[in-house]
This record gives structure tokens, C-alpha cells and sequence, in this order.
């Protein structure tokens, strides 16, 4: 059983994170032979298992990639990557009109990266929720670092359950940064954002979506989809304009929509993952790139086999690293195909009435 104090650390647990990160595989071998449109409480209980299975495993490989933030952004030609994720946590709190002291909710806060940003750049208060103890325990960990513990908070809580853990009405504003998709309804996880908004509280979210282009009776287009949901720990990628309803279904007004992906940029959303030496925008970017490339993810794939067999990493993250080698190649995919987006910007309001 995992202890106070390795869950205050973010330590990984010896026993049952290990279980469930070895459930992750097993449970979408069974699952590739269901309908992706069932969505039961049975269903819905078990995959919350089984996805903090996956972030159990896939944490740490995401903060050696993507330190904090674990979220895609755009890039300017010669744009550091650590600039480009703080830049696109910049435009998110802009485009929201965050001010000085506003109360703010960070939905699915991974560990804590852009609210510590975002923290920072609007001086606003801030609650991060997740509901992977390791990860709260990583994020603790990172806000003492930088001496930010009064200013900026983590819970362990359910987003499909929001008003009942902060009451309605609890936070001025409410952003989600590529965290939402993990719901099992849009409509479920954005009602429960606009019942913890103040009435003329905004929402502001990056969403992962198939964009308009995606057509799944297209047995291409269907197979990318699920690719993308196995390899993230996503219960179903669902079109863009299914999210754009649902935020209206549950009465939010939408005040400015966007998909970033879309913006001609001459280096792409997808860059990191490609491997592709030639588009690394500086010496440490350079680095990040090479472990993309066939030999970096030979070597990085060694280097994790031995530190599992060592026990310097949970059992079973083997098998979140094979996940994670579908996500590589079905994001890169969906980026240039344009069948998918990691970045559709929406920023809504609950009416004040």
C-alpha cells in the first residue's frame, strides 16, 4: 500500500500501481472487441483504473520528454520547445481575461507545469485536480519547489464530479488542457465545469478532437482514431464539433473558437515526436528530437527494459512505453493528415443570469 508520505512525493507505490499499470494492455486487448459507444458505469469505473494505470506508468516518461506540461503547442522558427509550452499557456490565460486574484480551476492538471505558469504569468490563484495520486504528489512536489504553495493548490478528485467536491458557483474561471478527451461524455465533464463556475465565470479549453475532416465510416480514418486512443489512455476520440455542442447543451456561450493546429506554421505541432534532426530549434530541443529517431527510442527503449528489470521503474511500464510508441505514430499521423487536433481552442461563458 502506498504511504502518505510517497504519495505527498509523488513516489511510485510497490504494489497496486504496479497491477495497474499491467492491467492497461490487458484490458484494450479485451477491449478492441467492444463498441467504443459504450459508456455504462461498470465501463466507466473500470477505465478509471486502468487509465491511472497508464499515467502510473507513462508520468515519468512524459516529464523526461516533456518536463511539466504535458500538453503539444505550436512553435515560431527558432522558438525553444520550453518557450513554446509556456507561450501556449500564456495565450490560454489571455484569451480567458484571468486577472490578479481571480480563483481558478485547473481540470486534469497532470504535475502541475502550466499551473504553476499560468499562476505566475496572471497572478491568480489556482486548484489543480487529478485524480492520479502520483501525480498531485509530483505537482506538491514542484509547487515547494518554487515556493508557490500559497498561491497555487492540488486535490485528488473527479472531474464527472466537480459540484460535489467544490459546490456550485466555487471558481471564477476553469481551464482544461488537453485533459478533458479522458471524459466518458463531453456533455458530463462540461456540465460539471459549468456548475462550479460563477455565474459570468469563463471556461477556457484545449481540446483533443478528429476534426470535421475525420469520417468514421472510413475504415482508415476509424482505425487512426482508435490507434490515438490506445496509445493515450483515451476512452473515445470523438469529432471537434460534438465538443462545440456540448458546450452549448450545457448553456455556456462560446465567446472565441479556434483550431491552433490549423495556423500555417512552417514547424509543426508534431515536430517533437517525428524525429527529425533538422527541425530542432535549439541545442537541448536537439537532444529531445534525437530520442525520436530510430536509434534514440533503440537506446531509450534498452535503457527503460533495464531500469524496469531493476525495479527503478513500476512492472508493467514496458508496456506503457509500447503504448507510447502508438501514440508517436498515429498522432504524427493525424497532424499531417489533419484528421485530428490536439488544439482546438475554446473559451466560454456561463451566462451571468
Amino acid at each position: 500500500m502506498q504511504s502518505k508520505i510517497d504519495i505527498e512525493n509523488g513516489k511510485h507505490a510497490d504494489g497496486r500501481e504496479d497491477a495497474r499499470i499491467q492491467n492497461y494492455t490487458k484490458f484494450w486487448q479485451k477491449d478492441t472487441a467492444k463498441e467504443v459507444t459504450e459508456h455504462n458505469e461498470n465501463r466507466l469505473d473500470s477505465y478509471t483504473d486502468v487509465v491511472n494505470g497508464y499515467y502510473d506508468g507513462a508520468t515519468d516518461l512524459y516529464e523526461w520528454g516533456w518536463a511539466q506540461s504535458f500538453h503539444f503547442s505550436r512553435f515560431y522558427k527558432g522558438e525553444s520547445f520550453s518557450a513554446s509550452l509556456a507561450r501556449h499557456e500564456h495565450y490560454l490565460a489571455h484569451k480567458m481575461s484571468i486577472k490578479p486574484g481571480m480563483r481558478v480551476l485547473d481540470v486534469g492538471c497532470g504535475v502541475g507545469g502550466p499551473a504553476l505558469e499560468i499562476a505566475q504569468f496572471a497572478d491568480c490563484n489556482i486548484v489543480g485536480l487529478n485524480n492520479n495520486d502520483f501525480q498531485t504528489g509530483r505537482a506538491r512536489k514542484f509547487t515547494k519547489k518554487k515556493g508557490l504553495e500559497r498561491q497555487v493548490t492540488f486535490v485528488k478528485g473527479d472531474f464527472m464530479k466537480l459540484s460535489e467536491q467544490f459546490g456550485e458557483n466555487s471558481f471564477d474561471a476553469v481551464y482544461a488542457i488537453e485533459a478533458t478527451v479522458h471524459a466518458p461524455t463531453w456533455e458530463g465533464v462540461y456540465g460539471e465545469i459549468f456548475k462550479v463556475l460563477e455565474p459570468g465565470g469563463i471556461f477556457g479549453v484545449y481540446e483533443w478532437c478528429m476534426t470535421d475532416a475525420w469520417d468514421p465510416s472510413i475504415p482508415k480514418h476509424k482505425a487512426l482514431a482508435h490507434e490515438i486512443e490506445l496509445g493515450n489512455g483515451i476512452p473515445e476520440m470523438r469529432p471537434l464539433r460534438l465538443a462545440r455542442d456540448a458546450l452549448k447543451n450545457v448553456g455556456f456561450d462560446i465567446l472565441h473558437e479556434e483550431d491552433l493546429a490549423e495556423r500555417p506554421d512552417e514547424v509543426k505541432w508534431y515536430y517533437p515526436l517525428e524525429g527529425d534532426l533538422s527541425k530542432a530549434q535549439t541545442t537541448w530541443d536537439y537532444f529531445m528530437v534525437w530520442r525520436t529517431t530510430w536509434m534514440g527510442m533503440i537506446v531509450m527503449h534498452g535503457v527503460m527494459w533495464i531500469l524496469e528489470l531493476f525495479g527503478f521503474l513500476p512492472k508493467g511500464t514496458m508496456d506503457v512505453v509500447e503504448a507510447l510508441k502508438v501514440a508517436q505514430v498515429s498522432l504524427i499521423k493525424g497532424g499531417q493528415t489533419k484528421l485530428f487536433t490536439p488544439m482546438y481552442l475554446v473559451v466560454s461563458k456561463k451566462p451571468s443570469n
